[in-house]
């Protein structure tokens, strides 16, 4: 089984920049504290780098 992230957003996207708001959206986050488990691969770091002050990342074996 791949290795995989779990991603929670700790910040609202209100305030960010629209095309961050879509890569929250892109993820599955759909509001504050909420959480997502996404498949580690070089799309989902990249779009994590995107919004990396609004989101924490854990590495889930």
């Amino acid at each position: 089984m791949a290795d995989q992230l779990k991603i929670k957003q700790v910040k609202s996207g209100l305030g960010a920049k629209r095309k961050q708001r879509d890569t929250l959206r892109a993820l599955g986050l759909k509001h504050h504290q909420d959480q997502v488990v996404q498949v580690d691969n070089p799309a989902i770091r990249g779009m994590i780098h995107a919004v990396q002050h609004l989101v924490d990342v854990e590495e889930v074996s």
